[in-house]
């Protein structure tokens, strides 16, 4: 470069003193004509030696760029090899330090896994065993208590099970029977009067002064419908004269079926002091029942309690409740005791928990002060990526062992 302004400064210099000799000439050529052709000779003389002065500098001038640009050229092939080298030795180093962690956490993994696995099947195969055969003791001494709940299920089909408004009261009686009570807890055509032949429908033991006297709660499903059946008939056809009629007929009926269960089934301390009288359908019941005072008579003055199909089947899931509580309190002693077996086992076995929960918390930190270092590491990889290459080629080895005392201090910390 500093050679090229040089040439050019000759050059213009020679084409200064050239411009200035022509001027000398024709100032000459104007006063003396003799002299002029020599001085022009010499004139040319000198521009082809400037000429070929000048050729000479252009040639090498050009040799000198063309040799520059060889220089440079190298120089930038070096640089790029040094560039490529250096990435290829970071990322060298990089996946070295990657394998060398995951393999650390691996093995960390792999320690720690180990050991909680054998001190969970140690403790808890222990503490399960002692629950199970805590929990086998309690099922052999419940087992009254489970025979009991199977009724559970009968009892749901109970109250979901809906029943065609007049089917009659005898049938529809038995079943749920069946269905709420177990056979020892009923009987059917039994004489709750001791020395009296007259049999009610159905009777529910009650626990009396002891096993062989229960006491007796008559339930009597024995009712005609041919008075009800006037009474729709009377609505049907909306003659109020005879929907009266038939509304009474009905009344004095109810009353009569209510005398006649007292006077035949009652005997307290034999049976208990009131009766049931079972209406058939819904529809009866609610006729009965929407009479004026006639269900609080019923009561006061002949003992008997009406009851349709749903609240007689609240009435038999109530019993069946009492026996069920009659029961569990026969066993309620060794239960408890049973019970308390296992809320201490069951302690135990809490403990147990709560200290493989610190184990697992404890594990857990650990993995957490790895992570955090793992970051740390990937934060200093990448200060060492982002370190720029100082364009000087002489630069490059210095760049270099930086770069990789920098790799070594993150591996160290």
């Amino acid at each position: 470069m500093d050679f090229a302004l040089l040439i050019t400064f000759s050059v213009l210099a020679s084409l200064g003193s050239l411009v200035c000799a022509v001027l000398v000439l024709r100032r000459v050529a104007g006063s003396e004509s003799a002299e002029a052709p020599q001085a022009l000779n010499a004139l040319t003389h000198r521009l082809e030696s400037l000429g070929k002065d000048i050729s000479a500098l252009t040639a090498v001038s050009q040799h000198q760029s063309q040799a520059q640009e060889l220089r440079l050229q190298s120089l930038a092939t070096q640089i790029t090899d040094a560039l490529e080298a250096s990435r290829r030795t970071i990322n060298e180093r990089l996946e070295s330090i990657q394998r060398d962690n995951a393999a650390k956490l691996e093995e960390m993994r792999k320690t720690v896994d180990e050991k909680l696995q054998t001190t969970l099947e140690e403790r808890l195969g222990l503490s399960f065993k002692q629950v199970s055969d805590q929990l086998e003791q309690v099922h052999r001494g419940l087992g009254e208590m489970q025979a009991l709940a199977a009724g559970v299920g009968d009892l749901k089909r109970v109250l979901t099970n809906v029943k065609t408004r007049g089917t009659w009261g005898e049938v529809q009686l038995e079943a749920m029977m069946e269905q709420v009570l177990t056979p020892s807890q009923y009987e059917k055509n039994i004489a709750t009067r001791p020395g009296s032949s007259e049999r009610v429908e159905f009777a529910v033991r009650l626990p009396g002064q002891s096993e062989d006297h229960p006491v007796w709660l008559p339930i009597d499903a024995k009712f005609p419908m041919e008075d009800f059946q006037r009474l729709l008939d009377a609505h049907e056809s909306a003659d109020l004269a005879a929907l009266e009629v038939s509304a009474r007929a009905l009344e004095t009926r109810v009353k009569t079926e209510a005398r006649s269960i007292r006077d035949k089934y009652l005997e307290p301390p034999h049976t208990t002091d009131f009766a049931v009288l079972y209406l058939p359908t819904e529809g009866l019941y609610a006729e009965v029942v929407r009479r004026p005072g006639l269900a609080d008579a019923l009561q006061r003055d002949y003992r008997v309690t009406l009851c349709g199909p749903t609240n007689l089947m609240a009435l038999l899931s109530s019993l069946q409740m009492g026996f069920r509580t009659l029961a569990i309190e026969k066993r309620s002693s060794e239960v408890w005791q049973v019970l308390g077996q296992v809320k201490t086992e069951f302690r135990k076995f809490g403990e147990i928990i709560e200290a493989t929960e610190k184990k697992l918390q404890e594990a857990s930190n650990k993995f957490s002060e790895v992570n955090k270092r793992s970051r740390a590491i990937e934060k200093r990889l990448k200060s060492v990526e982002a370190v720029p290459i100082l364009s000087p080629l002489d630069d490059s080895a210095d760049e270099e062992a930086a770069s990789m005392d920098a790799l070594s201090t993150s591996r160290q910390t």
